[in-house]
Formats: C-alpha cells, sequence, structure tokens
C-alpha cells in the first residue's frame, strides 16, 4: 500500500474543488487534488450550459412561431432534432475542454485520480493502493441526481439531466417528474422544440418560487403551454413494448394513461456525500448523513475538515460553489488560522419564459426578520410599455422593503428579462439600499427596467414614505 502524507486534500474537482484548490495552493505547494470520476464541472458538463443550449434552440423555434404577431410570416417551422442534439453535444464539449485545460495546467504530481474515502478523520484511502495522510481535508465532491423508487420502473427509457444530452435525436414524448428549476427548463424547452411534454409535481410547489400570488401566475402561464399538475397523483409508471406507461388521475377525466417515450427524472439532487465513509470523519451529522458546518467558514464543527458546493446542499449554484470553494481553500491553506468570509446576496435565475428569479430575503424570510413590518411593491408586465413592444409581457414583479428604515429587502420575479433585473435588486440588497434610494436611480426609456421603478414606487407608498403611483407617469414616458 502506497502512502503519501500532504497538508491539504481536496476530494473533488468541480468548480469548488477546483476553486479551492486554488485558494489553498497560496499558502502551501503541498497538496492534492483528488477525483474519482470525470474531470470536468456538473455546470460544463450536465448541468446549466448544455440546458442553456437546449433553451436556446427552444428559444429560436419559439421566435418563429410567435413572428406573425408583428407581421412577419416565414412559412412552416421545421425542427432538425438530429441537429439540435449535436449542437448541444458540441458546444457542450467546447466549454468542458475549457475545463480540462484548466485541470491540465495542475501539475500532475499534484492530481490523484480514484475514489476516495475516509478511514480516519486526517487519512483517506484513494482507490485500492494509496493512502493519503492529510492535516486539513475539502470535501468538494458535489451531487447527483436523485430517482424516487417509483420511477425507477421506467427502466432503460429513464433519464436524468446527466443522460438527456447524450441522446441524439429528439423524442416524440418525455413525461417530466418534477416541475422545479430543471423540470421547468428543460420541461419548456422540449416542449417548444416540438416534443410532447406532460409534467408532474408533488406538493404544489413550482420552480424554486416562494411568493404566492407570483406562483399561481407562472402556473397558469406554464399550463398554457403543456399540461402540468404541481400536485399530481400518480398512480403507476411502468415499461412495456411501446415505451413507458404513466397512470395518474386528471381532476376533470378521472385516471388516465399516457404513454410516452421516456421519463425524465427532475426530482432534485442528492449530496456525495454517503460513499465517503463520512462516519469515519468524527464530524457531527445531520439527520439525513450530511456534515454541519459554518457558511461562513465552511469547516466542520471543530475539525480541520472543511465542505464547500453542492456537497452541502446549502445553496447548489455555480456563482456560490465558487465562492464557498474559495473560503475552504483559503482556511484549509492557512489552518488554524481560519477566518470567517462575507457571503453575497442570495441570487437565482430560472431561465424558462418568462424567467424566474430571486433576489435577497425571500417573503418569508422577510416576514419574520421583520416581525410582520414590511411592505410589498408590486407590477404587473402585461401593460408594461418595453414588455408589450416585444411581445413579451406577461408577468409579476414583487419587491419587499422593512417599515421604518425603508430598507430593500428582496424581490421575486417572473417575467421577462429577468435574469438582467435580478442582478441590479442583487446589487441594491448587497448594498444596502432603501428604496427611496433605488428611486434616485436612473431610468432610461423604453426599457423594461421602467418596471422595477413602478414596482418600487408602489413599495415606498405601502411603506408610507412616498405617493401613490400616479395612473399616467408624464414624466415617465408612455407605457412605462
Amino acid at each position: 500500500m502506497d502512502k503519501r502524507k500532504v497538508d491539504v486534500a481536496i476530494i473533488g474537482a468541480g468548480t469548488a474543488g477546483m476553486v479551492a484548490f486554488s485558494a489553498a495552493r497560496k499558502h502551501t505547494g503541498n497538496l492534492v487534488l483528488i477525483e474519482g470520476e470525470h474531470y470536468g464541472t456538473t455546470c460544463a458538463r450536465v448541468g446549466c450550459m448544455p440546458s442553456k443550449l437546449l433553451i436556446a434552440a427552444a428559444e429560436s423555434a419559439h421566435n418563429l412561431h410567435r413572428a406573425p404577431m408583428f407581421g412577419v410570416e416565414g412559412g412552416e417551422v421545421r425542427i432538425d432534432g438530429a441537429a439540435v442534439m449535436a449542437r448541444v453535444r458540441r458546444e457542450r464539449d467546447h466549454f468542458v475542454g475549457g475545463v480540462l485545460e484548466s485541470i491540465e495546467r495542475i501539475p500532475e504530481e499534484l492530481r490523484l485520480r480514484g475514489h476516495a474515502r475516509f478511514v480516519h478523520p486526517r487519512q483517506l484511502q484513494v482507490g485500492d493502493g494509496l493512502q493519503v495522510e492529510a492535516e486539513r481535508i475539502v470535501i468538494a465532491t458535489g451531487s447527483r441526481p436523485h430517482v424516487p423508487g417509483f420511477l425507477k420502473e421506467a427502466k432503460d427509457r429513464l433519464l436524468v439531466n446527466d443522460d438527456l444530452f447524450e441522446l441524439e435525436e429528439l423524442p416524440g414524448s418525455v413525461a417530466v417528474f418534477g416541475p422545479g428549476v430543471i423540470g421547468l427548463e428543460l420541461g419548456q424547452a422540449l416542449s417548444r422544440l416540438g416534443v410532447r411534454v406532460r409534467m408532474f409535481g408533488v406538493g404544489g410547489s413550482l420552480g424554486s418560487i416562494r411568493d404566492e400570488a407570483i406562483r399561481d401566475y407562472a402556473l397558469k402561464t406554464f399550463k398554457a403551454e403543456f399540461p402540468l399538475d404541481p400536485a399530481a397523483d400518480v398512480r403507476k409508471v411502468q415499461r412495456n413494448g411501446e415505451g413507458v406507461v404513466v397512470s395518474f388521475v386528471d381532476g376533470q377525466r378521472g385516471e388516465v394513461t399516457e404513454t410516452f417515450d421516456y421519463v425524465l427524472a427532475a426530482t432534485g439532487r442528492r449530496p456525495n456525500v454517503d460513499g465517503l465513509d463520512i462516519q469515519n470523519a468524527d464530524i457531527e451529522l445531520d439527520d439525513r448523513g450530511s456534515p454541519l458546518f459554518d457558511r461562513f467558514t465552511m469547516r466542520c464543527g471543530d475539525s480541520p475538515i472543511f465542505i464547500a458546493g453542492d456537497a452541502n446542499t446549502d445553496r447548489p449554484l455555480l456563482h456560490e460553489a465558487a465562492d464557498e470553494g474559495r473560503l475552504a481553500g483559503d482556511n484549509a491553506g492557512r489552518f488554524p488560522d481560519v477566518r470567517a468570509g462575507s457571503r453575497r446576496t442570495p441570487l437565482a435565475v430560472v431561465f424558462t419564459d418568462p424567467q424566474i428569479a430571486s433576489v435577497g430575503l425571500t417573503i418569508q424570510q422577510v416576514d419574520e426578520q421583520c416581525s410582520g413590518c414590511f411592505a410589498v411593491g408590486k407590477v404587473s408586465f402585461e401593460n408594461q410599455g418595453r414588455s408589450r413592444v416585444i411581445g413579451k409581457n406577461r408577468g409579476l414583479l414583487h419587491v419587499y422593503g422593512e417599515h421604518g428604515s425603508g430598507l430593500f429587502l428582496g424581490a421575486e420575479m417572473f417575467g421577462p428579462a429577468a435574469e438582467h433585473v435580478a442582478h441590479l435588486l442583487a446589487w441594491a440588497v448587497q448594498r444596502r439600499l432603501t428604496v427611496s434610494e433605488l428611486l434616485e436611480m436612473p431610468f432610461y426609456h423604453p426599457v423594461i427596467e421602467e418596471g422595477v421603478r413602478t414596482a418600487l414606487k408602489d413599495l415606498n407608498h405601502q411603506l408610507s414614505i412616498g405617493p401613490a403611483e400616479a395612473d399616467r407617469c408624464m414624466d415617465c414616458g408612455p407605457g412605462a
């Protein structure tokens, strides 16, 4: 059995692991990066980039279908499914290649391949033939799709997002289980590319939406495109000779059976900590077997073990994984000098159409923090000028502020250009601006951001700081 002693061992070469390695290397050259599977981040290989490539194709097809509303006739729209999937894989491989180039720049002697597991709190078994004794360890093992047992009855016709992008042709029909972020993005994209889609959920949730009014609006909008039941009563999933039979209860038709080419399980992800023999790490675990940690240091208890990225399930987003990797790597590298780092304002975007975005505190968190002393400003994009011009006038924006201080605390949006609006609002939350200060900022005309001003004016009035918004704001421009 070969043995190796290092100051820092990082388990996992995804976004969090690579950033942790770079941060720790500033403090010590005696470290290793361990990867048990493929090099290449979840984002580049099976996550945000290939999904956005599929969504881009769907948006192109959708724009052709909606062109007649502008008086533009383009003829019959034909979708070449093989060409769509070929571009998805080709561009996906380009992004993965960039990640692999970063990996190749790490000296070979600092990279280990093999599955790692804890033998003792400071000792790892890597593969069958190597033991690594590490003074400090960073767990950055990422996550994997979670598939409920009943969906496994789909057998060879069961897909997760990792598999979807390997299809060489678009399927004819897909039953999507899970109207969360992944399910909504992929389900709507497939539907707009001509795939027959039906979506099933449990419990009534939709995407990441926490504001009930916005959720109801979004649900109505999505249901106009494809069948979606966020609280479905599914009786059976079974593979047969034609595909996958799904039996479910329809509110109007009773029990219904439909056959689909594939089932797509978009039912969440689970952290890759269960294969680490984490019980040997001598750290406290929650009731699901995941390490407890300080989210400002990424340290697990008072141990020399840190955890970052999707492995900790705190904020499973790439920019958060990078921030956590940096914190974990810095603290592992300089240990025992462990320092707390600042965390950015929560920011999340779902790339559906309309897009979904959340910024800062949720409405439930605002209520708790302010003990009910808060207000909500609202705007509908149905009559918002720029949104009407481009034919994307659907959606709502709700903004939250604190009574007394007038502090802007957060927002939730289902509407056009939410990915851009959300960034502006996240910056405002992080800079701790008041609603009045935000209204002093410039707003061009005609732009979608004028809808933000309308919501902020409403919030200012609800906070008893400013007057009620006039029906027609003449200094704002028509349709603002």
